[in-house]
């Protein structure tokens, strides 16, 4: 027989448990869940208290009890919250990043195709979900937040259409800018000088410079108006200061002063110990894709690395390995966007614009700070 404390508890834990009950079959999620809503599955996930596994809306598994269900937003938010997801839940994260890319290709083409950003409440409503959860869905697809997308959208029209036969005011045009004072803006911010000078193959733009040494060998570190927009590493010095003729024909290339030394200084600090943070400003000139694919390194943990796969489908271009690689070999900012960091899907080290060895040394001092 019970004792009156004992009644008094499991009374406790029975008004506890019909809380829990009407304030889950209250939530309009619950309803998704008990007609299996497959529209609630970019929405959120459920966790079951009593298996510690989580489901989405959509899942056949079998309906649990109301009270021992708990709502997440994300798969990431229940596996925080010590649930692991159901083995039909694992089958499906394909099909939803699947959908996730869809949406983002979507807002992507919107975004392309309007004269002026969108808001990120249109975005949401156009893809159907709440603007915090369609930001976070667009940001894990792309790498960037919808306003990054087009601006760097935008900052790759106007050096397409600059390199091209299209004059200025075309451009103004092209680039989705509705007046040449928003245009100027704009773009001495997207390329770091004038639009006549980017034009003219970066004539009249000074770039600083200035050779070193490092543990690795040589370096060339270069520095616009904007920031730094070249690292380069190699075993000759005066090979290097010639990729950067190459790489800005007709820009001022001006020998760095002893000012300028203090960047080299840093720069070559965060060769010696790659774990640092790197405050300076980047001048980061490549194409959307690029950019994404940059981005995605530079999320990246010191003394961790990712596969090539895995890089292209954090950008939500699982097919696009090949595009990540050239992306990746493309990069200039040698350690600043941590490249050396991607590795194939083997486990081996794969090449390197600076050589293979470099980023072996990077890597171990990484994981041997």
């Amino acid at each position: 027989m019970l004792t009156s404390v004992q009644q008094g508890s499991l009374f406790m834990v029975a008004k506890a448990s019909t809380h829990a009950a009407q304030t889950v079959l209250a939530d309009p999620r619950w309803q998704m869940i008990v007609n299996r809503d497959a529209s609630g599955d970019t929405l959120f996930v459920y966790g079951v208290k009593t298996t510690g596994i989580y489901c989405r809306p959509s899942s056949c598994t079998r309906l649990p009890k109301p009270e021992n269900v708990v709502f997440f937003d994300s798969p990431e938010a229940a596996e925080a919250a010590g649930f692991r997801p159901s083995l039909r839940n694992a089958r499906d994260k394909s099909e939803i990043l699947r959908q996730h890319v869809q949406l983002a290709e979507a807002a992507c083409r919107t975004i392309e195709q309007s004269e002026s950003c969108p808001t990120l409440n249109t975005l949401a409503a156009q893809a159907g979900l709440s603007p915090y959860h369609f930001q976070r869905v667009f940001k894990s697809v792309v790498g960037l937040s919808p306003k990054a997308y087009d601006t760097a959208w935008r900052a790759r029209t106007i050096r397409t259409q600059l390199h091209g036969q299209q004059s200025i005011t075309e451009t103004i045009y092209s680039a989705g800018l509705s007046s040449s004072s928003r245009f100027y803006e704009k773009s001495q911010q997207m390329l770091g000088m004038r639009p006549k000078d980017y034009k003219a193959g970066g004539n009249n733009t000074d770039i600083h410079f200035a050779v070193g040494e490092c543990s690795l060998g040589s370096i060339l570190v270069a520095q616009s108006r904007k920031g730094v927009c070249a690292i380069l590493l190699g075993d000759d010095p005066d090979q290097l200061a010639r990729d950067l003729q190459d790489m800005m024909p007709k820009a001022n290339l001006i020998g760095g002063d002893s000012e300028f030394e203090q960047v080299i200084a840093r720069v070559v600090g965060l060769i010696e110990t790659p774990t640092k943070a790197f405050d300076l400003p980047l001048d980061i000139r490549g194409t959307a894709f690029q950019e994404r694919v940059w981005q995605a390194l530079r999320n990246i943990p010191p003394g961790t690395t990712v596969t090539y796969t895995e890089i292209a489908e954090q950008i939500g271009q699982p097919s696009a390995v090949r595009a990540v690689a050239n992306a990746c070999g493309k990069n200039c900012l040698a350690v600043a966007i941590p490249c050396h960091r991607v590795i194939r899907s083997d486990g081996s080290l794969s090449g390197y614009r600076w050589g293979v060895e470099r980023k072996q040394q990077l890597l171990h001092r990484e994981s041997h700070p």
